[in-house]
Order: C-alpha cells, then sequence, then structure tokens
C-alpha cells in the first residue's frame, strides 16, 4: 500500500474550505441542500467538490474523522496537565458538549452512513482507547477504580449523549457525568 500523496497547497485549501463549511453546515443543522449548492457556498467548483469528496457520506465521514482526532488529541492534552480523574472528566464534560453543539453531524453521519460502518467502527475504537488511556492513567494515579473498563464508560457516554437531544438536558447531562466519574473514584 503506498502512501497518500501530499496536496499541493491550493487542493489543501480547497479541501480545507470544503470542511470547514461541512462543519459550519451541520452545526446549523441544515445538510439536506444539492451537493452542486454546498460547493458554491464553500467557494469551489462543483469539480473540485467531489474530487475531494465524492458523496455526501465520504464528506460527513472527513468531518467526523477530523473532530474525532481533534477530541482525542484533547485527552492527550488534559492528561498532561491535569491529574487522572479530572482529566477523565473534562474530556467526558467536553465530548458530551461536543457532540450537543455538533447535533447536525451526528444526526448526517446516523441518516448518510446506515450502510457503511466503517468510520464509525473506527471512531468507535479510537475513542475506546482514548478513554481507556485516561481511565489507566486514573488507576495508575490510585484515583480511579480498577474494576471499570473504557467500554462501561463508553455505554453511559453513549447513554448521555442520546438524552442531550432532549430539550434542557444539557445541564442533566453535566450532573450525570458527574455521577459517572464519582462512581469511577477509587474510595479509601
Amino acid at each position: 500500500m503506498t502512501a497518500a500523496k501530499p496536496l499541493r497547497a491550493d487542493a489543501r485549501r480547497n479541501r480545507d474550505a470544503l470542511l470547514a463549511k461541512a462543519r459550519e453546515l451541520f452545526a446549523d443543522g441544515c445538510f439536506d441542500l444539492r451537493f452542486d449548492d454546498f460547493a458554491r457556498l464553500a467557494g469551489v467548483g462543483t469539480g473540485t467538490l467531489y474530487r475531494h469528496f465524492p458523496t455526501r457520506a465520504a464528506l460527513a465521514e472527513a468531518v467526523y474523522r477530523e473532530e474525532l482526532a481533534a477530541m482525542c488529541a484533547r485527552a492527550g492534552e488534559l492528561r498532561a496537565t491535569l491529574p487522572a480523574a479530572e482529566a477523565l472528566a473534562a474530556f467526558l464534560r467536553g465530548f458530551v458538549s461536543h457532540l450537543h453543539t455538533h447535533q447536525g453531524l451526528a444526526r448526517t453521519l446516523a441518516t448518510l452512513m446506515a450502510s457503511r460502518s466503517d468510520a464509525l467502527a473506527d471512531g468507535g475504537r479510537e475513542l475506546d482507547r482514548t478513554i481507556a488511556d485516561l481511565l489507566a492513567a486514573g488507576v495508575e494515579e490510585g484515583t480511579i477504580r480498577d474494576d471499570v473498563g473504557a467500554g462501561a464508560v463508553m455505554m453511559a457516554l453513549q447513554g448521555i449523549c442520546t438524552a442531550c437531544s432532549e430539550p434542557g438536558s444539557r445541564d442533566d447531562a453535566d450532573g450525570t457525568v458527574t455521577l459517572v466519574v464519582d462512581g469511577l473514584r477509587r474510595r479509601a
């Protein structure tokens, strides 16, 4: 397998413009427009759009991968600057907040990628590794229990995120993250 050829500067700018416009549209909850109209809004030609992202699913997948990579990188920053339990809590709160803000992306992924689960499965594994690393740091530090795995935390996170779509649920989501983290803390 050969490595992907690096993009020219203008191609990179076009790709970045497409991703930025997609993020904006996801945040606004409107991604139903024609793909050609999307290209126009992003300031690129239709051919450029299709060259980078031949389908809506490919575009949604690229945004999802970038967003998830940024969140997982943020977990590393939190681990480096905060005690482990605080880093875990901050990551979980940030993740829930991000999903609450970007509900359009979640809805788009659910509808566009129903038949293609590779990106979602890969993302799930990356998120699982990130949470496992945060838990391991807490276990090593002695502040997090060693009998709860990343799968249980992922299940709780999924429940929180699912409930977040209800009106007025943001404060409850924060409280639920507190409950999860308190339940993970090692008791003397």
